[in-house]
């Protein structure tokens, strides 16, 4: 599956989590954008509408204060960028957008079809009509997650779960692997990125 090469792997819990980037390194802060609007369908691409009623986010504010902020330039990562860092303008990327579930797209989540028991390669490479699979998302948003992790310093970037997850693929080396971690709305993911290699912090930190 075509996606661009990684640095080496590294263990998972073999670095503490940092809360400023040390010299020659980027401290990615990975964020899943608020929960949506609900209407019950499938939006990958859909731009719906972030809901932020009795949400509160002064923590995970505090954990990106003074990083570069940039997002997705869907409706629901503006909306969640803006809510965490009022008055700041982030700077978007369309590489970084959800999965294109095609077809798929806008259906009832009741009438989305079931695809049986498949292996996580499967599931990876897995296309809906019309749409790209998740192995497609890792080779669009490699390249833009290369350009911020050669920025240096500290970069708060809000997108989606499918993004967060392309994000862990460049850690881990392994696209059908980053299909297991759950990515909860407003979570936190933190990689670091050293001229070693990319290492992982912490994955899906949430604050109640």
């Amino acid at each position: 599956v075509p996606f661009a090469p990684t640095k080496q792997k590294r263990r998972r819990d073999g670095r503490k989590n940092a809360t400023m980037a040390s010299a020659g390194t980027t401290e990615l802060l990975m964020i899943r954008h608020a929960p949506v609007v609900a209407d019950g369908r499938l939006a990958g691409r859909r731009d719906v509408a972030a809901d932020l009623a009795g949400v509160s986010l002064s923590s995970l504010a505090a954990e990106i204060a003074g990083a570069a902020l940039v997002a997705s330039p869907a409706r629901r990562c503006l909306q969640t960028a803006a809510a965490l860092c009022p008055g700041v303008a982030p700077e978007t990327d369309p590489r970084l957008w959800e999965q294109d579930f095609g077809a798929w797209e806008g259906r009832p989540f009741a009438d989305l079809p079931d695809l049986g028991p498949l292996t996580g390669a499967a599931l990876a490479a897995h296309r809906p009509p019309e749409g790209e699979s998740f192995a497609d998302l890792c080779a669009r948003t490699a390249p833009a997650l290369a350009a911020l992790a050669a920025r240096g310093g500290r970069v708060a970037v809000v997108a989606h779960a499918g993004t967060v997850r392309a994000a862990l693929v460049q850690a881990m080396g392994d696209v059908p692997a980053a299909l297991a971690f759950q990515v909860a709305p407003l979570s936190l993911t933190r990689i670091l990125v050293t001229p070693g290699g990319w290492s992982i912090a912490c994955v899906n930190r949430v604050w109640a």
